[in-house]
């Protein structure tokens, strides 16, 4: 039976359009695998600590206080969810021209070496190979294209986060022109959610 993680990062809440293509994403998977297991991960609503120096020592090291360790427990509570997942449903707005730091912190805690990457003679491999991304990404702009794209610092970044890890097999979904009136906010939505029915058609889900 195939497992999803799904990862929301919008403080919207309710309004959030990546969140509302999210919820689309996953239901359009349901449709498809009734008996799909799902993992929700609300970092937007519930945000996981930032890395300060004790987050970081108990991730990377051997814990030596409570602190190191109650990081170490999170971070291996989420990775084990990531390793369970075959699919993964990653919401994101655009936040100054790059992800929620919510969203980045969640990659924080699961980038971790020897356990989802690992370096080698022949340079940094990643450890969670087959699994397949639908990263659906909102913004008020236009940074597919023409001459905002040298400002995009959100794509990028999660194509080579989830890259460092083995996750090659990704599939963006863009809600763009948000921010260009109604007209052009209802267009980008409808377009968004034509490209999730392709994406979620591309997935191979386990009988």
């Amino acid at each position: 039976m195939s497992h999803v993680l799904i990862l929301t990062s919008s403080i919207a809440g309710d309004a959030s359009v990546s969140g509302g293509l999210v919820a689309r994403t996953v239901a359009s998977l349901r449709a498809r695998q009734p008996r799909l297991q799902a993992t929700t991960r609300d970092l937007g609503g519930s945000p996981i600590p930032h890395l300060d120096a004790d987050a970081v020592a108990g991730i990377r090291g051997e814990p030596a206080n409570e602190a190191q360790r109650a990081a170490q427990t999170l971070s291996n509570t989420l990775v084990d969810e990531l390793q369970r997942a075959d699919t993964l449903v990653i919401g994101a707005p655009m936040y100054n021209f790059g992800i929620p730091s919510t969203l980045k912190t969640w990659f924080d805690y699961v980038l971790r070496p020897g356990v989802t990457f690992r370096y080698t003679e022949t340079g940094p491999e990643g450890l969670l190979k087959g699994k397949k991304a639908i990263v659906v990404v909102s913004r008020g702009g236009l940074y597919s294209e023409g001459p905002a794209m040298a400002y995009d610092s959100q794509e990028p970044h999660l194509r080579t986060l989830l890259g460092f890890m083995g996750v090659t097999d990704v599939a963006f979904i863009r809600a763009e022109r948000l921010a260009f009136g109604p007209e052009q906010h209802r267009a980008a939505i409808s377009n968004a959610e034509i490209a999730i029915e392709q994406a979620v058609d591309s997935v191979r889900t386990a009988a």
